[in-house]
């Protein structure tokens, strides 16, 4: 429930900046800085927190996070700077860096063997649930409102995300010996990085998110200049996306635990770059929605395999928290990529150079990914 209205609360918003700044007179550089700038500090912090919560526990870190999360997004009701938005997305970013990978290490950690993929799968519904309703509702609410009504409600659901994880979330014990056992010391990030299953967890999650972050950023930009759609209809655009790879995520999940993980990871992206291929040919609203409906059904299939694999993977090195920390590093460098590619490039080139070269990175992504996991049993 914490994740879901943190995620919807994110939701809320991510699709409504780029078109925000931009009447604000961003430039397109300024705009890609927008949606990386949450990438920078999360990219920075997560790997720290995520082998702190190893040793710490997670519950601390959750509940800080999310009231950090509520706190500036308060604050953005009153920003009408492009700056300002930047740094609000910076600290957004450390926010996050405390939330999303230490609430699935925490799931990880009391996933039975066998079932890695249906329960990740399972939760990962949270996080798509809350993705896919929040920018269909704050489209709507900037349209009858106002862009700081989407804020407020944004600060709102964080709010409850941080009371459900106060009140409700069982805190881990150091003394705790089953699920919940603590290690004195944290294996070093270098030693995890030699692993190749976990690098080819690594390389693919990049560079799968520097597709997303590359629609979430100017997919809003592209339906609103060359499709001239509404902040509404802009919202289930990129809501569709989301909402499908969410609602694949257990069925999926269930494949994970009896198929190749490997070969649903190689299958989602193939499809991937295909849809990114697809996205500047879009002349209309139902063909857009339908190429970013393929990047969902992408990731609906490669999402569960990868985070099952990582469970294992955690288990396995006994570094639930380090391993789910280098998968949302990835995650954030992802966006981070993304946006800042593209928005540099947009100046220079079109649309359809940057979707193009964002089923390139997905291509050489998968490429990678297979080679490195042709021995493993995943």
């Amino acid at each position: 429930m914490a994740v879901f209205v943190t995620a919807m609360g994110a939701g809320f918003v991510a699709p409504l900046l780029p078109v925000y700044a931009h009447e604000l007179g961003a430039g397109t550089f300024q705009i890609g800085l927008l949606f990386g700038a949450f990438s920078i500090t999360r990219s920075l912090f997560v790997p720290y927190f995520g082998k702190l919560s190893d040793i710490k526990g997670k519950k601390r870190f959750l509940t800080w996070g999310l009231f950090l999360y509520f706190l500036l997004a308060i604050v953005f009701s009153f920003a009408h700077d492009v700056w300002a938005l930047i740094a609000l997305r910076l600290g957004q970013g450390f926010a996050s860096a405390m939330i999303f990978p230490v609430a699935q290490a925490y799931v990880g950690e009391i996933t039975p063997q066998a079932k890695e993929g249906r329960v990740m799968g399972l939760f990962n519904v949270s996080l798509y649930a809350g993705l896919s309703a929040g920018p269909v509702l704050g489209g709507m609410l900037k349209d009858w409102i106002n862009i700081e009504a989407s804020f407020l409600t944004m600060a709102a659901l964080t709010l409850a995300g941080f009371s459900f994880c106060l009140l409700l979330l069982p805190a881990e014990t150091p003394g705790d010996q089953g699920a919940f056992a603590q290690r004195k010391k944290a294996i070093p990030y270098g030693k995890l990085a030699r692993v190749p299953s976990v690098m080819s967890l690594f390389v693919f999650r990049v560079c799968f998110t520097t597709c997303i972050g590359i629609t979430w950023a100017f997919l809003p930009l592209f339906a609103t200049t060359r499709l001239q759609l509404s902040s509404s209809a802009i919202g289930i655009v990129v809501m569709i996306n989301v909402l499908i790879a969410g609602i694949l995520q257990v069925p999926m999940g269930y494949c994970a635990d009896r198929f190749s993980k490997k070969a649903l990871t190689v299958m989602g992206g193939i499809l991937g770059m295909i849809a990114m291929l697809f996205m500047d040919g879009s002349k209309s609203f139902w063909e857009l929605f339908l190429a970013n409906a393929a990047l969902g059904v992408a990731g609906g299939i490669s999402f569960p395999a990868i985070m099952a694999a990582g469970v294992i993977e955690g288990r396995k090195n006994r570094a639930m928290g380090s391993v789910m920390g280098i998968l949302a590093l990835a995650h954030s460098l992802g966006m981070l990529a993304g946006p800042m590619i593209a928005g540099t490039l947009l100046d220079y080139t079109s649309f359809k150079t940057i979707f193009i070269i964002g089923a390139a990175i997905m291509c050489a992504g998968t490429i990678v990914f297979w080679r490195k996991m042709r021995k493993s049993e995943v």
